[in-house]
């Protein structure tokens, strides 16, 4: 347990209604009554965003979040296979939980699993990643346009747009975040 008044955003609380990460976090110390807190909070597992007030000093439960890295194997019918880097244990996790992260997913990359009470319940991956072009439809010489782009493939399966110059074979940084090209890897 944990009094509101040490809650802070990023914690997570596991309340009646779900497992919930605090979104934004505002102590309310009104002229006349008692204080209270008032946070957004956001289901780890649906997404879902819940604006909840608390009393000023009221225990609430906190989650204890364990986040280890492993390293993602293949994607077979159970879905994505990933292993412990210290225990060598192996776990598949449901394409449902991984989403649109799938396109940046390579073999022998490591990512961070955050997991409550040993179930998975997101991955974290780094800002960017480095994936090799697969395909690239060559540039057109004398097409030279400042800030033109085409169509790329990368090794993912992933379509991204990147500049004319990039050709296949060529290994392209990317953004995880938003999915757009950062730079090509020489």
């Amino acid at each position: 347990m944990i009094s509101t008044n040490d809650v802070r955003p990023g914690m997570a609380l596991n309340l009646p209604e779900g497992l919930f990460s605090v979104v934004d976090y505002q102590h309310v110390k009104p002229g006349k009554g008692k204080a209270f807190v008032r946070m957004k909070l956001k289901n780890v597992r649906t997404g879902a965003v819940l604006d909840k007030t608390f009393r000023a000093g009221e225990n609430v439960p906190k989650a204890t979040i364990d986040r280890r890295d492993f390293t993602y194997l293949y994607k077979d019918d159970l879905g994505f296979n990933f292993m412990d880097g210290e225990t060598f244990e192996q776990i598949s996790i449901a394409e449902s939980l991984v989403g649109e992260k799938a396109d940046f997913l390579a073999e022998s990359m490591t990512v961070r699993i955050a997991m409550f009470e040993g179930t998975p319940i997101d991955i974290e991956m780094s800002a960017s990643v480095e994936l090799e072009v697969t395909f690239a439809e060559p540039g057109v010489k004398g097409d030279r346009v400042s800030g033109a782009t085409k169509p790329v493939t990368l090794a993912t399966g992933r379509v991204i747009q990147a500049p004319l110059f990039v050709n296949e074979g060529d290994v392209v940084k990317v953004d995880t975040r938003t999915g757009d090209y950062i730079t090509r890897v020489s």
